[in-house]
């Protein structure tokens, strides 16, 4: 079995890396600062898609696929998001290698094979989206144009860490089109709601939506929303955004409707995306010194069953019941895995488990057999104990809920315990040193304000809360006056 975990009070970070490689969730590969994404870490992020993908559709959006190439004279087009990403892009120049004339086991770019009009690899998608849609959009009858992607992008990271931050990633990108600035805004705030309802129910992290500052927008928004979650470190992390693009991408790419007053009129944009940063946001949420703890609405496996033998004929014996207790879970809608492998010993099978957190592990011995017993382990508790067999299948659908509620209500409580409202410098500085979390503050409003705050402390306006109340106050640095507290934390 895998060496114990490094502790999270001794090193978060490295307690993090060494977790996502032993649950068998990711490695890294031979491309620096790319990913390996193993089948157990893939299944969770298959579970989180099913469910994204199937509110996308219950919204009225369909999925497409566009190009992985942007050519540059496209990527540049919007003035705001070209400038955004321009550090972060990986640019096709060739289209073609050759063998190096000095070393024929090696190859080299031919100089000869240089595209007229080098290819950007896609950080995100707007460009390409938009020069399409100048092709499909021609009156008000083509609107809305709700299209999705799931696809990989790749922002060129120098500093990276599993599922967090890797320079190619996986996401999906909503790219739609409306007839006026009311569809586009509702759009807006509707699919940052749907992403607050999915990370809230099925990934069971409470987060906070709200507002983005003008220095944190998306890079040619007008406005962007996003949803932000607290890690168990006091960093916070952003979930998802949700971008209010206006009609910036529509004037770059001249993409006009007629009006149904025969007007010529520019369209209405929004965009919105989440990533297997997600699956970052999972592990930090809820997991302990022991391992991976997973919510079931996310876990590959709900049940694992280990029997406790000695021989192939008591194997033989618990198997059949084990059979039939799988069978009858699985009716009742869970998911469960029989691990009969006798390639290992039940306390190491035990150990692998808690390690990948499966929510529940049920252990058949032939003292249960003649009892009519099982022994149940809860993941998130730790806890165990002895539950009659034909009493198995109610306890664990109730635990389902019980467990998902418990990581909720767990990771909630930690929020709420980790805002700090403050109302002077040293305050802030003190509670940012001292406990983390999010800093309730007043702040003057000005990009200067927050940008010295940065360099000072490192920590960012996560948010502008949509339930803030009107609060006369002021600035926590300048002193200036404030009508509203905004959310400051540090982050990932």
């Amino acid at each position: 079995m895998a060496n114990k975990l490094t502790s999270r009070s001794t090193d978060y970070s490295k307690w993090y890396n060494e977790l996502v490689v032993q649950a068998d969730l990711a490695e890294n590969s031979a491309v620096r600062g790319c990913m390996v994404i193993k089948p157990y870490g893939y299944a969770i992020w298959e579970k989180m898609q099913a469910q994204l993908d199937k509110r996308f559709k219950e919204t009225g959006h369909q999925n497409a696929y566009f190009p992985l190439f942007v050519p540059k004279s496209l990527f540049e087009a919007e003035e705001k998001n070209a400038e955004g990403f321009a550090k972060e892009c990986a640019v096709v120049t060739h289209y073609r290698l050759k063998t190096d004339p000095s070393d024929a086991s090696k190859l080299i770019v031919d100089p000869e094979a240089k595209l007229e009009e080098e290819l950007v690899v896609r950080p995100t998608s707007e460009a390409i989206i938009w020069n399409t849609y100048k092709g499909w959009i021609q009156s008000y009858r083509d609107l809305p144009i709700k299209i999705n992607q799931w696809a990989n992008v790749v922002r060129w990271e120098m500093r990276t860490r599993l599922f967090l931050r890797t320079a190619e990633f996986l996401w999906q990108e909503g790219h739609t089109a409306h007839e006026t600035r009311e569809e586009a805004l509702f759009e807006t705030k509707q699919m940052n709601e749907v992403y607050a309802d999915f990370v809230e129910n099925f990934m069971a992290i409470p987060v906070i939506q709200g507002k983005k500052t003008e220095s944190e927008r998306f890079a040619g928004a007008e406005e962007t929303y996003c949803i932000e979650a607290l890690m168990q470190d006091g960093k916070a992390l952003q979930a998802g955004t949700s971008h209010f693009l206006g009609q910036n991408f529509a004037k770059a790419f001249d993409v006009k409707y007629a009006s149904k007053e025969g007007k010529l009129e520019h369209v209405w944009a929004t965009s919105w995306g989440v990533s297997t940063r997600l699956m970052g946001a999972l592990i930090m949420t809820h997991s302990d010194d022991k391992g991976l703890v997973l919510p079931p609405k996310l876990a590959p496996n709900q049940v694992v069953i280990v029997p406790i033998y000695k021989g192939e004929e008591q194997l033989k014996q618990i198997a059949e019941k084990a059979q039939i207790i799988a069978q009858n879970l699985r009716e009742a809608g869970i998911s469960v895995k029989f691990d009969d492998r006798d390639t290992h010993k039940p306390g190491w099978k035990f150990a692998q488990y808690e390690l990948q957190g499966v929510p529940v592990r049920l252990a058949i011995g032939p003292k249960d057999l003649e009892k009519g017993t099982v022994e149940l382990a809860r993941r998130d508790t730790l806890t165990k104990e002895f539950i009659k067999q034909d009493e198995l299948v109610e306890k664990v659908k109730a635990l389902m809920v019980e467990i998902q509620d418990n990581l909720f209500n767990k990771a909630l409580n930690y929020r709420n315990e980790h805002i700090s409202k403050v109302e002077d410098f040293e305050t802030f500085k003190k509670v940012l040193k001292e406990k983390g979390g999010f800093i309730s503050a007043h702040w003057d409003g000005t990009a200067e304000t927050e940008e010295r705050i940065k360099e000072l402390t490192k920590a960012t306006i996560r948010c502008i809360p949509f339930d803030a109340e009107n609060e006369s106050g002021s600035c926590v640095f300048t002193g200036k006056p404030s009508n509203q507290r905004v959310l400051f934390a540090k982050a990932y």
